[in-house]
This record gives C-alpha cells, structure tokens and sequence, in this order.
C-alpha cells in the first residue's frame, strides 16, 4: 500500500467516524485543492455528510465556474450561503467598496460580515464540521487536530487532510480526475476573494498571495480561530 493509499484509507475512517458520533455533519467547501479532495472522498463514501459554500460577493469567476463543475460532476447539492445584504451595505457606505485594503481592522471586519457571519448560519443545528485545512499551510494552523471541540463554533471540527503534503494533495486530484479552480494552473495556490488573492511566485509561502500586503502572523479571516479542545 502507498502512503497516498494509507492516508485515503484514514480519511474514510475518520469521515465515517464523524457521521456515525455527530450527525449531522456538514462540510465547508472552500472549493480549493484541498477541499476539491474531500468533495470527491465524500462523494464516493460518505454522501450523508452535507456541503456548503460561502458565497462572498467577491469571488474570482474561476470559483463560480468550479462550483458549477461541482454540481455537474457530483450531483451533490452544494448549499451557498451569502453575506447580509444590509451589512455589505452599511459596510461599503463607511469604509468605500475596497476599504479592507485601508487597515486590517477593517479587512478583518470584511471577513466577518462575508465569511464569518455566514459560516454560523450554515453551521446551525450541525453536531460537527468538517474542513480541508492543512498544517503546512500556515503558521497559524500549525497546532491544528484532526478531531477537537471547537468551542467558537460549539461543535466539533474534523481536518481528515491535516497531515497531507501539498503534493499528495494534487497526486489524487490528477490520480482521480478530480474537478479543480483553474487559477491554480495560473499560480495561485490559494485562492480566496478576488480582490485580497494574488499568484505567488516559485519558492513563496504557499498562502503569500492571501492578503499579501499584512504580516504572515494575521493572516486568517477568523473562519479558523476558536479555541480547540482535542478529542
């Protein structure tokens, strides 16, 4: 057995351990590499597990024409959560439509409106939430686990991909066919809003064109920052 093979075979267990001890369980698509993994694995295994997208308002039309890919190719309902319209709103009259660039406050309070405040809407009344976050993304998720309480969210969060290399990553992508963001081809690792996501140049952090003008350290939208309880 190859090692991509053993650690497909711990993502089963894991995501049919998820649904046995907390259904319902939904997963947070970012449809990128990562989750475009989980999108297959839980498709072919675990469909039961539900799956959901934010919506920003500000994405890039690669991300849209994945999500469409999604649907044709799974035949998955793919549920898209989107920020309240009144809070873009009272958000673009105070700040101007870019004001995120301004200071990371106000980025950060973007993220909030368009990312966070969905993210709880999609989580209500779920036991436990799955994600395709990696430890080798960022510095910040170095103290990650596969399985913790997530005390933010009040439930429990599952990273079947934790300990995945990029590369593994993209071997079963390209092993399975597996539908993908086109900006990837473009050199855009990680791909999030179009206005706050940059291609990286060879040998740059993975994660250097996410807010690339703000400190390595800050960079999260606060989609991932609870405190978490191992179990």
């Amino acid at each position: 057995m190859s090692a991509l093979e053993a650690k497909i075979g711990q993502v089963k267990a894991l995501l049919a351990a998820a649904v046995q001890d907390f259904s319902p369980v939904t997963f947070a698509n970012s449809l990128g590499a990562e989750d475009m993994v989980l999108t297959d694995l839980i498709a072919r295994n675990q469909p039961d597990i539900e799956m959901f997208s934010l919506d920003t308002g500000r994405l890039p039309q690669e991300t849209y024409d994945l999500m469409q890919a999604v649907r044709a190719r799974y035949g998955m309902p793919l549920k898209v959560y989107f920020p309240a319209a009144l809070s873009v709103e009272t958000y673009v009259e105070k700040n101007g439509v870019n004001g995120f660039y301004d200071s990371v406050e106000n980025r950060k309070a973007c993220c909030h409106m368009r990312k966070v405040e969905p993210l709880k809407r999609a989580l209500t009344g779920k036991k436990a939430w799955v994600t395709g976050m990696r430890r080798d993304q960022a510095a910040t998720r170095g103290s990650l686990e596969l399985s913790a309480f997530d005390a933010e969210q009040g439930l429990q969060k599952f990273n079947p991909l934790l300990e995945w290399t990029n590369a593994e990553v993209w071997e079963y992508i390209r092993l399975h066919d597996v539908p993908y963001n086109k900006l990837h081809d473009r050199f855009y690792p990680s791909i999030g809003c179009a206005p706050c996501t940059r291609s990286v140049t060879p040998g740059e952090d993975i994660r250097a064109g996410r807010w690339w003008w703000e400190e390595a350290g800050q960079k999260e939208c606060g989609l991932h920052l609870g405190k978490m309880n191992k179990n």
